[in-house]
């Protein structure tokens, strides 16, 4: 990858960032972290400044996991759709913590709810990005039985995205978690087919199978590091690529 300075130009033009609800957690056990989701907000101001059109789609696992819900007895298409919501939850505070930056932004539901956010309209979603505006995407698919992956899979296809950035709590895809082995292995690159042979967990074998089919790579770098969002759009820092 480049070793360039800072003025490096980006890999792709137009991505979509993956993260987990629990993400924006901080060190709190539930919910959103102020201090925290500014911190994340700046990480994609640096890159909007850059001028790359950006694409987000956040989980909900830090207020509602529908799977989590569904093995306590809950029906699984009604916890899914309490999951979707609190997809929107989180939507709407990266938009608070954004604009409050001065990066416009757009949060674009799959489950209309026109007083707080737009309703999914695929062109109108691309015009934003040629704009210059965040679109975050909420509320996953709008189906239940899919993942925030598969949502995010879709939504970068859709919107014509060079790549899928998901950003963890490691700095890219090892063979074993390696908080709790000091002996994983960590890739450099892997392909798809690898990822799904070995059940690493990068993102779920939906979303997996969808972005080998469309040739759609993913980086996978660390949400903690100061700058790195930045830093593997221009081919450096520590990421791994999953790629055909």
């Amino acid at each position: 990858m480049s070793d360039g300075g800072d003025d490096a130009p980006p890999l792709y033009s137009r991505v979509l960032l993956k993260i987990s609800g629990e993400a924006l957690m901080g060190d709190q056990g539930f919910g959103l972290h102020p201090p925290t989701l500014a911190r994340i907000a700046g990480e994609v101001k640096r890159v909007h400044d850059m001028g790359v059109e950006i694409c987000l789609v956040i989980g909900g696992g830090n207020i509602f996991r529908g799977l989590s819900g569904a093995a306590h007895g809950m029906d699984r298409a009604t916890a899914d759709y309490m999951g979707m919501l609190a997809t929107v939850m989180n939507a709407l505070g990266m938009q608070a913590a954004l604009e409050a930056l001065g990066v416009n932004t757009r949060v674009i539901s799959a489950i209309p709810m026109d007083q707080v956010c737009e309703p999914y309209i695929r062109r109108r979603a691309i015009r934003h990005l040629e704009k210059g505006r965040v679109c975050i995407f909420a509320a996953g698919t709008g189906n239940p039985y899919f993942t925030t992956d598969t949502a995010a899979t879709l939504r970068a296809m859709e919107m014509g995205c060079g790549a899928i950035l998901k950003g963890t709590q490691v700095d890219g895809v090892y063979d074993a978690d390696p908080k709790t082995n000091p002996h994983a292995e960590r890739f450099a690159e892997i392909s798809f087919d690898a990822v799904l042979q070995r059940n690493l967990k990068v993102m779920d074998a939906s979303a997996i199978a969808l972005a080998r089919d469309n040739a759609l790579p993913i980086l996978v770098f660390s949400l903690r590091a100061p700058g790195g969002f930045a830093e593997v759009l221009r081919g450096r820092g520590r990421f791994t690529i999953v790629h055909p």
